[in-house]
């Protein structure tokens, strides 16, 4: 089993909150958006990082991290994207991948809007876990924070740090 913490759009924030969550886990996957490198860097010194560059990420960030990361933790295939859309309203760019080819669970990004979502359709489970930056238009700053045991997701949290001033 593996605790997993999941977070996005940073915009080249990061601070002790998001840093307590992340000693708490396994592996920190980042849907995109980081800001800056010293994003990145930081969690790395403490956890495995799972990224993908978002449509702010300048190109030192693009050369680490792919536009889209596809892997297998335990049994569950994984596919994060930071541009993804959600079920019924995926992205121009994935949409006929993710029908050919789809992951147990896809994850993005970029909306700032923390949302968890079955497609019944493509049997997935959908992953946002919104904004845990402090740039955008969200009023919250959140992250997700769930196991992997198997194929099966599990013990799924929302992680609220803060209401934005």
């Amino acid at each position: 089993m593996k605790k997993i913490l999941l977070l996005s759009d940073t915009h080249g924030f990061i601070d002790e909150q998001i840093l307590k969550y992340v000693k708490m886990a396994d592996e920190v996957w980042h849907a995109g958006d980081f800001g800056a490198i010293a994003v990145a860097d930081e969690i790395r010194k403490y956890k495995p990082l799972r990224a993908v560059y978002g449509n702010i990420d300048n190109s030192v960030i693009r050369s680490e991290f792919p536009l889209d990361n596809r892997f297998i933790c335990e049994d569950l295939e994984v596919w994060i994207t930071h541009i993804g859309g959600y079920p019924n309203n995926y992205d121009a760019r994935i949409r006929q991948d993710i029908k050919e080819k789809s992951p147990m669970l896809f994850i993005s990004g970029h909306s700032h809007i923390l949302k968890v979502m079955f497609d019944k359709k493509l049997n997935l489970l959908h992953m946002n876990p919104g904004a845990a930056g402090k740039s955008g238009f969200h009023s919250v700053r959140t992250m997700l924070r769930f196991s992997v045991s198997g194929k099966e997701i599990k013990d799924l949290e929302i992680i609220e740090l803060e209401t934005r001033k």
